[in-house]
């Protein structure tokens, strides 16, 4: 009876260590592809570039899981979202899917340097938020493997407040959300999705962006100092400064 007993048990925590285990592992680098391509939304007449960063392997993996990348501002030059590819690869090569959306276009309108930036840059927040619901939509469409009830969106800046409006006003398709020096938008106060924020050394948040310390606490918001500049959290950054930012992304995306 003991016996029995003992090798229920054993089978039990197999079952549960195999259920448990994540699709993502840590000791693996995978080779990766890059594919880019640009998408169209018909109903905004709007091009979206876009760039997917996948580990290269024969191997299915399973429930893998996706990372939405949103950039910096970048005058409209074009290319922005290939300018973070020090993490879209890391990413990539730890198992993750990884989409980086263009959001500016040369045609568009420059971003208002005055005026109250929650007011006039709310426009160009809520076409980001546009161009990752649309790209999100056709990935379903055309990847329904992948798992879309973990979906974390990374951003940086201009990006990054583009990342915490989404969060904001589409709260139950985001698993997580991992800014990067956001400055302007309001993070969501909430434990579902999770939120975690780097900070730069060099440029305050405006007022009420960032959590207080009991927000922090109530709903396990993560307000991570860096001494890294706002402006070298893209492939402008040192070595040191890239693996700092890498190692904190990826401490995140692994927390449950």
């Amino acid at each position: 009876m003991k016996l029995k007993t003992l090798s229920f048990l054993l089978l039990t925590v197999l079952i549960f260590s195999c259920s448990s285990k994540k699709n993502i592992e840590p000791n693996l680098n995978y080779e990766v592809k890059l594919d880019t391509l640009t998408i169209f939304d018909q109903s905004r007449s709007r091009k979206i570039p876009v760039a997917y960063f996948s580990p290269k392997t024969d191997r299915k993996i399973n429930n893998q899981q996706i990372v939405i990348f949103s950039h910096g501002y970048g005058a409209n030059h074009g290319g922005d979202y290939l300018l973070y590819s020090y993490l879209t690869e890391k990413l990539a090569s730890k198992g993750y899917f990884v989409v980086s959306i263009q959001h500016e276009l040369p045609t568009d309108e420059l971003i208002p340097s005055v005026g109250i930036p929650q007011v006039v840059r709310m426009p160009f927040w809520k076409r980001g938020t546009e161009n990752i619901l649309f790209v999100l939509n056709e990935l379903k469409k055309s990847k329904p493997e992948l798992d879309y009830k973990h979906l974390t969106m990374i951003g940086h800046s201009n990006g990054a407040d583009m990342t915490a409006l989404f969060a904001n006003k589409h709260p139950n398709l985001v698993y997580k959300i991992i800014t990067m020096d956001n400055r302007r938008m309001y993070l969501p106060r909430t434990s579902i999705p999770k939120v975690y924020t780097l900070r730069s050394n060099d440029y305050p948040a405006d007022e009420g962006v960032l959590p207080t310390k009991d927000e922090q606490e109530k709903y396990h918001i993560t307000v991570q100092l860096t001494n890294i500049n706002h402006g070298k959290m893209d492939n402008k950054g040192s070595d040191e400064e890239r693996k700092t930012l890498n190692d904190f992304i990826l401490k995140y995306l692994n927390e449950n």
